[in-house]
C-alpha cells in the first residue's frame, strides 16, 4: 500500500524515454527495451568483436550487448549510468546479457569476471564503478567469481572522446596495473567494460593481465560503437 502511494505521487519513469513505468516494468519500459539495438554477437557472429583486436589482444570470445549510436537510446542510458547516478542500470544490463550468455557455448567456461577499473579519485566523486553491477551480474549468471582487486588504475585519465585509437592507447597505456596475478593464473577471465570505442582501454588492460599470469581472456561490454568497424 505504501509503495503504491509513493508511486502515485512520485512515479517511477523509464530511464530512456521518461514515460511512467507500469507495475511490471523496472528502469526501462517495454517499448524502449524493444528499440534498443541488440548485437546478438554471442549467438550469431562470435568473431566480429574478436577481429577488431586481431594482432593486439588474443581473445577466446567477445561480445557486446548493444550497438552504440550517437544521440541514440544506448548513449542516453550509458550517460545516465556513468554520470547521473543511475547505477542500477548496470544491474539491468548485467541480468539481460547474463541470461543470454548462459545460452552461448562461447562463455561456458568463464572462471572469473574482472571489471575495467576506475581511478580512486573518480570512484570517490561518482560513488561507484559504472561497470561493477554489470560485471557482478554477469559473474552470477556464469557461476564465476567477481574480482575487482586484481586490475587497478593508477592515473585518472582525461576524456578520450576526440582522440584516435593510437592517441587513446598512448593515453591509457601506463594507467593500469595488476596485483596478485596468481589469483587468476590458469583461469578463463572475462574482462568487462561499458563501451568499446577504439579498443585502446581493453588492449591496455589485457597487456597488464597477461603480463604475469597465463590466462585465457574473453570480453563482454554493454555496447560497441559502429565507428570501430570503419
Amino acid at each position: 500500500m505504501l509503495s503504491k502511494l509513493v508511486n502515485l505521487f512520485f512515479p517511477k519513469t523509464c530511464q530512456a524515454c521518461n514515460h511512467v513505468l507500469t507495475d511490471y516494468e523496472t528502469h526501462i519500459c517495454v517499448k524502449c527495451r524493444h528499440e534498443l539495438p541488440l548485437t546478438n554477437y554471442h549467438y550469431e557472429r562470435p568473431e566480429v568483436v574478436k577481429k577488431i583486436f586481431y594482432g593486439r589482444v588474443e581473445l577466446e570470445a567477445a561480445t557486446a550487448l548493444f550497438y552504440f549510436h550517437k544521440e541514440g537510446l544506448v548513449q542516453h542510458l550509458l550517460h545516465k549510468l556513468k554520470y547521473k547516478g543511475q547505477e542500477q542500470l548496470g544491474q539491468v544490463f548485467g541480468v539481460w546479457l547474463g541470461a543470454e550468455l548462459q545460452e552461448s557455448s562461447y562463455f561456458k567456461s568463464i572462471d572469473v569476471v574482472i571489471p575495467v577499473p576506475v581511478h580512486s579519485k573518480k570512484l570517490k566523486q561518482r560513488g561507484y564503478n559504472q561497470v561493477a553491477l554489470f560485471a557482478k551480474h554477469l559473474a552470477k549468471s556464469l557461476n564465476a567469481y567477481y574480482d575487482d582487486s586484481v586490475l587497478l588504475k593508477s592515473m585518472n585519465t582525461k576524456t578520450q572522446v576526440f582522440q584516435s585509437r593510437e592517441e587513446r592507447f598512448q593515453s591509457v597505456a601506463n594507467t593500469f596495473y595488476a596485483k596478485n596475478l596468481s589469483r587468476i593464473d590458469g583461469k578463463h577471465v572475462l574482462l568487462v567494460d561499458d563501451v568499446i570505442t577504439t579498443g585502446a582501454t581493453i588492449e591496455a588492460c589485457a597487456l597488464v593481465l597477461n603480463s604475469g599470469a597465463k590466462i585465457r581472456l574473453s570480453l563482454a561490454t554493454i555496447a560497441i560503437t559502429h565507428s570501430i568497424f570503419r
